[in-house]
C-alpha cells in the first residue's frame, strides 16, 4: 500500500470533524494582500561583475503575502543574500500568484518567467497542493514540466521544500497534523523528483515561531523571509560557485 493510501485509510475516517474544521477555518482565516511594489530589482548594484539572473516561480509566499512591501519578500531577501555570499550583483524576478497550484502555475506563471532569461529559478509550491489534495501524479508532472522549460533555456533549477503544514498555527490541531502528514509525503517525493531531474532541494530553514510568522499565523514575517532566504542561501551558493 503505498503512504499516500496510508494518508487516506487514516484521514477517511476523520472526515466528519475535518471537513467543518477546515471550512470554519477557511472562512475566518485573516487574509492578507500580496507585496506592494515592483515584484523584481537588484541587489548589491554596486559590486563588481555581471549580475545574477534570480527567477522565483510560486505561490502566495513569491507573491510577498506577510509583508508588506516587495523589497521585504523573499525573492528580494535571497537576492540579498546570495549577492553577500557570491560577491556579485543579483538581479531578482518574483512571479507568484495567491493560492496557486503547481499546474496552474505552469499554465499561468511558467509563461511570465521564460519571458526574461534567467541563471537560477527557484521553485516555490506545496502548500496550495497539498491542502487542494492534489494528485500526487499530477503534482510532479506539473513541476517536472516547469523544470524541464526552464532547463532546456540553460537554467539552473532548484526547488524549495514544502513547508511543514503541522507547525501552521492557523489551522486547527486536527488539520495541522493531516496537512503536515500529507505535506511531509509530497516533499519526499519532490526530493525524488529532484534528483531524477538533476536539481537541487533546498530544506526550509524556518523556526515557526510566532516572530518569525506575520499576523495570520500561515505566511512568514519579514524576519521569517529573511531567515528563510539565509538558509536558502546557503545551501545554493556552493553550487553556484562550483559553475561560475
Amino acid at each position: 500500500m503505498s503512504r499516500h493510501a496510508l494518508w487516506w485509510l487514516a484521514t477517511l475516517p476523520l472526515l466528519p470533524l475535518a471537513l467543518p474544521l477546515a471550512l470554519r477555518a477557511r472562512r475566518t482565516a485573516l487574509r492578507l494582500p500580496i507585496a506592494q511594489g515592483e515584484p523584481s530589482g537588484i541587489a548589491a548594484a554596486h559590486l563588481p561583475g555581471a549580475p545574477l539572473r534570480l527567477l522565483l516561480i510560486g505561490e502566495s509566499t513569491v507573491a510577498g503575502v506577510g509583508v508588506s512591501r516587495f523589497d521585504q519578500s523573499l525573492a528580494s531577501c535571497l537576492a540579498a543574500a546570495l549577492a553577500e555570499r557570491l560577491g556579485r550583483p543579483v538581479r531578482w524576478r518574483a512571479c507568484g500568484e495567491n493560492g496557486i497550484t503547481a499546474s496552474q502555475a505552469h499554465e499561468r506563471l511558467l509563461p511570465l518567467g521564460l519571458a526574461e532569461p534567467a541563471d537560477l529559478a527557484l521553485l516555490v509550491f506545496g502548500v496550495n497542493d497539498t491542502t487542494h489534495l492534489t494528485a500526487s501524479k499530477r503534482w510532479q508532472q506539473a513541476l517536472a514540466a516547469m523544470a524541464d522549460a526552464l532547463a532546456a533555456r540553460g537554467c539552473r533549477v532548484a526547488f524549495s521544500a514544502v513547508p511543514p503544514l503541522q507547525h501552521f498555527s492557523a489551522l486547527p490541531w486536527l488539520l495541522r497534523q493531516l496537512m503536515g502528514w500529507r505535506a511531509g509525503l509530497l516533499d519526499a517525493e519532490l526530493r525524488g523528483l529532484s534528483q531524477r531531474l538533476g536539481a537541487m532541494h533546498c530544506a526550509l530553514d524556518l523556526p515557526f515561531e510566532a516572530h518569525y510568522l506575520a499576523e495570520d499565523g500561515y505566511h512568514p514575517s519579514a524576519l521569517g523571509y529573511r531567515q528563510w532566504a539565509a538558509g536558502l542561501a546557503e545551501r545554493l551558493t556552493p553550487s553556484l560557485q562550483r559553475s561560475a
